[in-house]
């Protein structure tokens, strides 16, 4: 597929109960295989997979940590998305590392601020970090949105992060 309106219609009606089986059977795969350490398992994704990286962190008690690039954080409760991540941040105890751009159109900056607060009753130990200058998709490359000097500090940061949390 090439338009991404083609994959958005595809994603929209897979439920959240089965995305994360196919995480966690992924996730069996690379254990079994030998190629994966469930010891340090992480878990990270950039737009609907930001989302995805808050939801799964709650969901498997395996997940160390988590990196979280802006990713929508309200919703309203469907049968195929339940819970966002507003939803579950203040009973999230997996650290999650948001990367936000303070000038994404699509993901409102007073969204942010309520997952922010939301996580401060949490025992997560989760942080945000808003770009204030980034639109959404700063992190892709192949895309005008791109923000080189956001990009490279968001990914240091995520190194960083992976690395104080063993993985």
């Amino acid at each position: 597929m090439s338009n991404i309106e083609e994959i958005r219609s595809i994603v929209a009606k897979v439920p959240d109960a089965q995305v994360h089986s196919d995480l966690d059977a992924t996730v069996a795969w690379a254990v079994k295989s030998g190629q994966g350490d469930k010891s340090r398992l992480a878990v990270t994704g950039f737009c609907w997979g930001g989302w995805i990286t808050w939801l799964y962190a709650a969901h498997n008690p395996n997940v160390r940590t988590g990196a979280a690039w802006y990713g929508r954080l309200v919703g309203n409760s469907t049968p195929l998305t339940p819970k966002h991540p507003a939803d579950i941040a203040s009973a999230l105890t997996v650290p999650v590392f948001g990367l936000y751009g303070g000038q994404d159109t699509g993901i409102p900056l007073d969204t942010v601020e309520t997952l922010r607060n939301r996580l401060k009753s949490s025992s997560s130990k989760s942080e945000i970090i808003v770009y204030p200058d980034a639109p959404h998709a700063f992190f892709a490359d192949y895309r005008p949105s791109y923000r080189e000097a956001e990009a490279k500090d968001a990914w240091r940061r995520l190194q960083a992060w992976f690395k104080q949390h063993g993985v």
